[in-house]
């Protein structure tokens, strides 16, 4: 006999409830009891403490202390050039991913698959490796040193130098949040807008846009906490000029070396702000994402 729970069996069990009553099958509550205070402890041993520990350093000496470090000349220096680099490089990126997941998902081409290699090579390569190129192409001896120098364009040890090892590092980001979902979605419906007469801006801004903003917006803030806080490559490009070419992360190392703690946690925290900022809007738009597919396959 068949009913809503499935078949049943001579003592009229439903197959869910056989398999619920399986010993094999069955869950062990201590198993995820362990599981799940593991992870709770890994949890807040590697993420919630450190986290909770920079703010309450920062705080440690008074409001006062923590607004004064903040709102000196070189901390405001540092904010400034990293909402700068931060303000050029992503829509850089921007414009670049949405090119190389179009060329990529969208036609076929020779060296199809290098292009896929190089947008994952800052993946694989240490940001460190990856200042140390700029500096070696950039750099006073390197190999447009002297055109550089000739023309007076400074590109290492300046602003120009600290947005391309920021873009460098930071430009897989947003290509590969909209390569696999443009993938997934094929052609299909670009090919019919095209049948129906609409030109190629009109297909991107009525067809395509709609269908991946919500990736391209988690791509873009990905690529930006990621901006705000790379360290590496920024190091070896800076200079670590007081005022000038500090980032945030590069402001906190010099403030710490300096011994001057709670000034460093400050500027920490701000940077923590930043990145719970992130991280809420990260998970506003999975929580977006997850419900435009729950809708589209609504029959």
């Amino acid at each position: 006999m068949a009913g809503a729970s499935g078949t049943l069996d001579l003592r009229g069990r439903s197959a869910s409830a056989r398999f619920e009553e399986n010993p094999a099958t069955r869950d062990n509550p201590w198993a995820r009891r362990i599981i799940l205070a593991t992870s709770l402890a890994f949890f807040a041993l590697f993420l919630v403490m450190p986290l909770a520990a920079v703010f309450v350093e920062a705080l440690r000496r008074g409001l006062s202390v923590y607004v004064a470090a903040l709102t000196e000349p070189d901390a405001l220096s540092a904010i400034k050039l990293t909402l700068i680099v931060a303000a050029v490089s992503v829509p850089m990126n921007l414009v670049f991913g949405i090119a190389a997941a179009w060329a990529i998902t969208k036609f076929d081409f020779k060296g199809k698959q290098f292009l896929i290699t190089l947008i994952d090579l800052p993946f694989s390569v240490s940001p460190v490796i990856a200042g140390l190129v700029f500096v070696l192409v950039f750099g006073a001896q390197g190999w447009f040193g002297p055109w550089l120098r000739e023309n007076d364009i400074k590109v290492i040890f300046a602003v120009p130098g600290i947005v391309l090892a920021t873009v460098f590092v930071t430009f897989p980001f947003v290509a590969r949040e909209l390569i696999p979902l443009m993938q997934a979605q094929g052609t299909e419906e670009e090919e019919a807008a095209l049948t129906l007469g609409a030109t190629g801006w009109q297909m991107f801004r009525r067809v395509t846009l709609p269908n991946i903003k919500w990736a391209l917006l988690y791509g873009v803030i990905l690529c930006n906490a990621r901006a705000m806080g790379e360290f590496g490559a920024v190091s070896v490009v800076s200079g670590h000029i007081r005022g000038l070419t500090n980032t945030m992360p590069l402001h906190v190392e010099i403030l710490y070396n300096e011994y001057q703690f709670a000034a460093a946690f400050a500027v920490a925290s701000l940077l923590a702000l930043l990145a719970l900022l992130t991280l809420a809007l990260k998970s506003y738009i999975e929580w977006r994402t997850a419900q435009q597919g729950t809708v589209g396959d609504t029959p």
